[in-house]
């Protein structure tokens, strides 16, 4: 810089007029550097000799405010070229997209479009900005997608490279991945970004088999693949807990002397820890140098995720200074081990410490609002999700639905449906669950149907989602279409919980030797679930045959299940069997089981109320049993008959 400060102006003033090309180097220079102060000097004399930058001069100024951070003066230099080339627009478009800034973005792209200068067609690097700001997560917008898919194809670039791997990309994030698909397949030519849009966006929407599908068709193909692939691919393997399949790739790591770096690093540990290989995750834990947020939530999501819950928080309070993703991992982590009392407790801490929570936080803290059927605490997260930009998160989506669903409010988790601007399978699946939850096998049944018709491809959850909605109504012809179309249709293999669902369709219609006869039936062997389902249904039919014969089959899956014992006695008691009932409690006694009181809880203007069933600790007891005592006395008027159960001294 001695050479610019010793110049003397006049020799100055005829270098900026005459050459914008060796300032516009100059500017590079310093980008390239990041000398903010000497790049700003050499802007400032430019503009006190009256120099008017040229396209060339023009991008290099505002590419060197946008990599300095200073965005208004990048688009005030931009503004202020004279006649722009695409060269002046992409600058520009890459700052906005670069700096997250999706909406300047596109408003920057429209007005271009708009010009309809034929002298400034947009390019390849024109529309990649593009899709880099319409992949951003929190932005989301199938329509304006499909538009510049759309400009894509009339302008010739289906073709482009670039191009198509940021459709990809877009699709991918979208959970559009059916259309993501049918690109990567059109493309004559692929890089390691085409393999890796597509082998991320599976990971990332959960569809993890057809991620490592993609994977061995690239190692068949002699591809070389790199760090991102092994993290979405590691990814995969430890959702499916496939050690085998991830200590392969972690050894092909090492033979192809990938980079190990912290993504890569982290990915390893908790593909170890998630199936169970906790010492050795902890080994390579210790033997890191470099550790960040990441690496501390995988380590502790996986004491979490094997209900090692002590030694979870242990190492959480090791760290200094834990990270909000690790903060996450620990909400996570407690709600999953059904630690919903120090959910707030945590929450608050975190939020002392300066962290606002984000859509990780606010879908790990839902689970717990639903557990507590806390409607007010849910409309509060709603609320807060939108004012700070996370309701367009799918899972801070479907975590309001589910929400709002076991809070009774049905209505409100459709209309989170209903505005949700990424409809994935998630999303279709958690408001088919709601439905189903509350009955509506009707409405359960019609949504499925919609969610077909726009291509959206049910998953393993969204046929037990359905199927159970069915259960709940009876309504077998339906279920059993629905059932028989899992694997002809859409390759999906019936598991337990789909055979439980049919036994419960069956049963609750009154169809219990057809339940019976279809658990014979069955290619794999009958489970709890499935064998529960067919008591509930003999529970309400009084076949003490078919009861005692289920029991016995679940007394031998479960034998410290209480209400196995507890249905069975009932039966007798109908049946006026009382020496078999009597026979059952002293097999509980000798087991030393005893039956679990009931629990339930409600929302008042005082807070959440807790109701146990024989405690009579509460102040207003007497109301209470009152209240009880009316409805009751309103159900007989009705001609409604209980069911005699035997009382505590029975069980």
């Amino acid at each position: 810089m001695t050479l610019l400060t010793r110049t003397r102006p006049n020799n100055i003033k005829q270098l900026f007029l005459s050459s914008n090309g060796a300032n516009g180097h100059f500017i590079q220079h310093c980008t390239n550097n990041r000398l903010v102060r000497q790049g700003k000097q050499v802007h400032a004399r430019s503009i006190l000799h009256s120099v008017i930058p040229d396209n060339f001069l023009g991008s290099k100024l505002l590419t060197f405010y946008a990599t300095s951070g200073f965005l208004f003066e990048a688009r005030h230099v931009f503004d202020n070229i004279p006649k722009k080339n695409v060269f002046s627009w992409n600058a520009m478009l890459i700052a906005y997209s670069h700096h997250n800034r999706n909406t300047q973005t596109l408003e920057l792209f429209s007005s271009l479009v708009s010009l309809r200068d034929v002298n400034l067609k947009p390019d390849s690097f024109t529309i990649s900005s593009v899709l880099k700001a319409l992949s951003s997560p929190l932005f989301g917008d199938r329509r304006l997608v499909k538009e510049i898919h759309s400009f894509v194809c009339r302008h010739g670039y289906e073709s482009d490279l670039f191009v198509v791997n940021g459709l990809i990309t877009c699709y991918a994030r979208l959970g559009e991945l059916s259309l993501a698909r049918k690109l990567f397949d059109q493309m004559q030519e692929r890089d390691i970004v085409s393999w890796n849009s597509m082998i991320c966006g599976y990971s990332q929407c959960g569809f993890y088999e057809d991620c490592l599908i993609l994977f061995k068709d690239m190692e068949c193909l002699g591809l070389r693949f790199d760090g991102v692939t092994v993290v979405s691919v590691l990814q995969a393997c430890a959702q499916l807990k496939d050690l085998d399949l991830g200590r392969k790739v972690h050894q092909l790591v090492l033979d192809n002397r990938i980079e190990v770096d912290t993504p890569v690093s982290n990915s390893i540990i908790g593909l170890y820890a998630k199936c169970g290989s906790l010492e050795y995750a902890r080994m390579l834990f210790n033997e890191m140098t470099e550790k960040d947020g990441i690496t501390y939530g995988s380590m502790i999501s996986g004491y979490m995720n094997h209900g090692f819950v002590e030694e979870a928080l242990e190492l959480f309070r090791e760290m200094k200074s834990p990270g909000l993703s690790t903060w996450n991992s620990l909400i996570s982590g407690l709600v999953q081990n059904n630690h919903h009392d120090c959910i707030r407790e945590f929450l608050h801490e975190m939020q002392d410490m300066g962290f606002k929570p984000d859509s990780v936080t606010l879908s790990s803290v839902l689970p717990t609002i639903s557990y507590f059927s806390n409607l007010k605490s849910g409309k509060e997260i709603h609320c807060y999700a939108i004012r700070n930009g996370y309701d367009g998160c799918i899972y801070v989506t479907t975590g309001l639905i589910d929400t709002y669903a076991r809070s009774g409010f049905v209505n409100g988790a459709y209309e989170v449906f209903k505005g949700s601007r990424v409809r994935s399978v998630i999303v279709w699946t958690a408001m088919i669950s709601a439905y189903a939850a509350h009955g509506d096998a009707v409405a359960a049944i019609s949504l499925f149907t919609d969610m077909l018709a726009v291509g959206i491809k049910p998953d393993r959850v969204t046929f037990t989602a359905v199927l159970t909605g069915c259960a709940h109504s009876g309504i077998v012809s339906e279920a059993q279409k629905i059932f028989d179309s899992m694997l002809p249709y859409y390759g999906i293999v019936p598991e337990i919980e789909h055979y439980a669902c049919m036994v419960a369709v069956l049963s609750r219609a009154g169809m219990t030797y057809e339940a019976a006869d279809f658990i014979s039936r069955m290619p794999i062997e009958p489970s709890a679930k499935v064998w529960g389902a067919l008591l509930n249904g003999v529970s309400v039919s009084g076949d003490v045959n078919l009861g005692k014969f289920v029991c016995e089959k679940l007394f031998e899956i479960e034998p410290q299940n209480t209400w196995n014992y507890v249905v069975l006695a009932n039966l007798y008691v109908r049946a006026g069997m009382w020496d078999d009932a009597v026979m059952v409690r002293g097999r509980m006694k000798k087991m030393g089981l005893k039956k679990l009181p009931g629990c339930s809880w409600i929302e008042t203007d005082n807070g959440l109320q807790t109701f146990v069933a024989t405690d009579v600790s509460s102040e207003r007891i007497a109301d209470i049993y009152d209240v009880l005592g009316g409805l009751i006395e309103l159900m007989r008027e009705e001609g409604y008959v209980s069911i005699s159960e035997m009382d505590e001294e029975m069980l």
